[in-house]
């Protein structure tokens, strides 16, 4: 989800006497969208007025805009995107963003994974426990407020003191009728903030999801590539309280009544189309200094890659073996293998691409502006030195805490588990009577999560998962940097890991659901200390404490040296408009319909066809398995009104500059009509987050199209299509 000019390279032509950004490049704020660049999208197509976009004064296009969250997650953050598309509450997203909840949904019964769900009336919609969308209803620049107590002689703690003050007051003040969610953020590496205000809803109901021989064809084989044929939706509606709140859910609340929804187009695209896409995108690092990619290539995606990578090999085993578990682990598999593959991909741009070079060459041109003016040299001429000296210091542990967190602490599941229990023991501590109330809440807490955790979980799965892991750091990194508990068991074990986690998972009463609630019945604080998985995770959770403590350091250098380059940037171009990374905040990016090539002859088409289903079918591939129904539309050219020239399109190609949290998202034409979801990136350009690539970064849409056709044709979910207002 992610663009022959670099920004870089465009940084350096802006120093030359230009100021250009490709048209598709940035993921900019929609309060800024007049000020900044609404020329250029009226030339590239649009027709709507800013008024018609953002507006906090009567319903605009944003309010078609939603963030969901899970888990209290918002506002501070928005795992995927989704757009109104009823005046009834209804929302499409896409179906992998709804997949947690399908999968939480299903068991061997009720395999909706497989089969596909279809509420064919609300009634027969299901809640999604912990599930929250979001409606922004407003954003306002408080960098002065912010800032106001703030200097440049300031130390870098008492600033960021003064600063958290500030953001707290402020947040304080924007919700202080509890009505709306309201959270404060940082941009350009803390040279600029603003406020978020939104209105969450907290029941949030599984419409529909077609089967994953559609909504998920191709799997992890075609995830991140082109040419794709995946019907990548899931339906999902908003329920509010009869008054129209937000309210927990319950059998009397009533749909969302709605003051915006996305009209749809059957025109379908062509080449060179305009193509806008509105959402959250998470996280973006754009302004990365050539020391934060060597970093990334050289410390951070080997590991992550190594250690994920095993835990997906020793999963797939027992998945491959079992359908239920294959069920139960579906959810899990998928987030950490589409990362797993993300960063693969991402090593291999960065590296194929040579951003380290172009980075470096910005760099060069940053110093020398900087060093031309005895003021600049002062204020931004120890920059990059702060920078560089953080990732030398950071590169020193780094191994041992990316082994630490993703090899032991969040390796075995059990670990999380064991985590819950953190509360009880600070509570079983004190020996007094009056701690019996807190323990007694956390015991009942506890049961419910026990049950939650186990619902998903195999611990013959886990031994093996938590021996492999633990092996692997015995093995990777010096004992002396790992946590103790790792060399003793190696020493008291000679090596032979899958004994010891034999002789664990025998001895833990974490391992088995009745043996927790056991303990539970009558819990002691010395049988909680013994426990070898509580006593293994203490000691992990020890050392990760002090080896992210060594880091801190380093980490505030960093923090100030990035504030002092991207203001520098910004100075160095007074003319040219900076976006700022993403962070989860609503932003839009403006396109194109494309195709491109994506190495020496050959060329890639912008749209795929239902015919290119049919031919990767392979009956023998769980991940190409197609749904009976499907091929036989196919066969008749059943298309209805949603086919074209006798096909049927599946997907096609923007150039639009998004990335991860922009799943689901809405990308529309120049009437702001929904033309299709937002879903993947491609292959060539993973190292997109870092580095744009205009001539090679494409984002991935299912088209419109072929979602009705999947709810009308496929599903006869007619109750669906008749909520929409679609457009010929």
């Amino acid at each position: 989800m992610k663009k022959l000019l670099l920004i870089f390279t465009l940084i350096l032509l802006s120093l030359r006497g230009f100021s250009y950004t490709p048209p598709d490049e940035g993921m900019w704020l929609p309060m800024l969208v007049e000020r900044l660049n609404f020329v250029d999208i009226q030339k590239m197509g649009l027709h709507l007025t800013p008024d018609e976009l953002y507006s906090v004064n009567h319903s605009s296009l944003k309010d078609g805009i939603v963030g969901l969250s899970s888990d209290g997650g918002a506002p501070q953050g928005f795992f995927c995107t989704a757009e109104v598309v009823s005046k009834e509450g209804l929302l499409f997203t896409n179906h992998h963003c709804g997949y947690d909840a399908i999968q939480k949904q299903s068991n061997l019964q009720h395999d909706y994974l497989t089969d596909g769900f279809w509420a064919m009336n609300k009634n027969e919609e299901l809640q999604n426990v912990g599930m929250t969308a979001s409606f922004l209803i407003r954003m306002e620049d408080v960098t002065k407020k912010v800032l106001e107590n703030v200097s440049d002689t300031m130390s870098d703690q008492s600033r960021s003191k003064k600063v958290k003050e500030m953001m707290d007051k402020i947040t304080r003040e924007a919700k202080k009728d509890n009505k709306y969610d309201a959270v404060v953020k940082s941009f350009y590496s803390g040279n600029e903030y603003y406020l978020f205000l939104y209105m969450t809803y907290k029941d949030v109901r599984l419409v529909a999801a077609p089967p994953s021989g559609i909504g998920k064809f191709g799997g992890d084989t075609d995830n991140w590539m082109w040419p794709r044929h995946t019907g990548d939706f899931s339906i999902l509606r908003i329920y509010s309280a009869p008054d129209g709140s937000a309210a927990e859910y319950s059998k009397d609340n009533i749909p969302l009544k709605c003051n915006y929804a996305l009209p749809i187009s059957l025109k379908g695209v062509q080449k060179d189309d305009f193509a806008m896409i509105w959402g959250y995108p998470g996280s973006t690092e754009r302004y990365l200094t050539s020391f934060g990619v060597n970093f990334t290539t050289d410390k951070l995606n080997p590991a992550l890659i190594k250690l994920m990578g095993k835990k997906l090999d020793i999963w797939k085993v027992d998945m491959d073996a079992n359908r239920d578990l294959n069920i139960k682990y579906s959810s899990k598999y998928f987030g950490i293998s589409n990362s797993w593959k993300n960063f693969i991909g991402e090593s291999r741009g960065l590296k194929r691409l040579k951003v380290y070079d172009k980075k470096k060459e910005l760099e060069t041109q940053f110093i020398a502006w900087a060093n031309a003016n005895p003021q600049r040299r002062e204020k931004y001429g120890q920059a990059l030195n702060l920078i560089s000296n953080a990732y030398a210091e950071q590169e020193k542990t780094a191994t041992a805490l990316f082994y630490t967190i993703l090899g032991l602490y969040r390796g075995a599941e059990i670990f999380d588990l064991a985590q819950e229990f953190m509360s009880l023991y600070s509570a079983l501590q004190n020996t007094s009577k009056e701690a019996k109330p807190a323990i007694d809440d956390n015991v009942k807490e506890l049961r419910e999560t026990v049950k939650t955790f186990y619902k998903d979980y195999s611990p013959s799965t886990d031994q093996k998962l938590m021996a492999a892991l633990f092996k692997m750091c015995y093995q990777d990194v010096p004992l002396d940097v790992l946590p103790s508990i790792v060399g003793e068991i190696g020493n008291k074990y000679k090596g032979n890991f899958d004994k010891w986690a034999a002789d664990v998972f025998d001895d833990s009463f974490f391992t088995s659901e009745e043996k927790i609630n056991k303990f539970l019945d009558n819990p002691k604080l010395k049988k909680l200390e013994k426990d070898p998985v509580y006593k293994a995770f203490t000691n992990i959770f020890e050392k990760v404490n002090a080896l992210s403590q060594n880091r801190q350091a380093a980490q505030k250098n960093r923090a100030r040296g990035e504030r002092l380059f991207i203001a520098g940037l910004r100075e160095m171009n007074p003319d040219k408009k900076y976006y700022p990374d993403a962070n989860s905040t609503m932003r839009f990016t403006y396109g194109k319909v494309l195709d491109y090539y994506g190495a020496d002859a050959v060329h890639y088409d912008y749209i795929t066809h239902l015919s290119g289903v049919m031919e990767k079918e392979d009956p023998t591939n769980p991940e190409f398995v197609v749904p009976a129904r499907l091929k036989e539309l196919y066969q008749k050219k059943d298309f209805g009104p949603y086919g074209s020239n006798g096909d049927m399109v599946v997907c096609f190609l923007t150039t639009n500059d998004i990335t991860g949290g922009n799943s689901g998202s809405p990308v529309l034409n120049g009437n702001g009509e929904l033309i299709g979801l937002a879903f993947d990136g491609n292959w060539e350009a993973m190292s997109g987050d870092i580095a744009f690539e205009p001539e090679l970064q494409r984002t991935i849409c299912v088209d419109i199209r072929y979602v009705l056709f999947v709810i009308d044709k496929y599903a006869g979910a007619k109750n669906i299509i008749s909520e929409l207002t679609i457009r010929n």
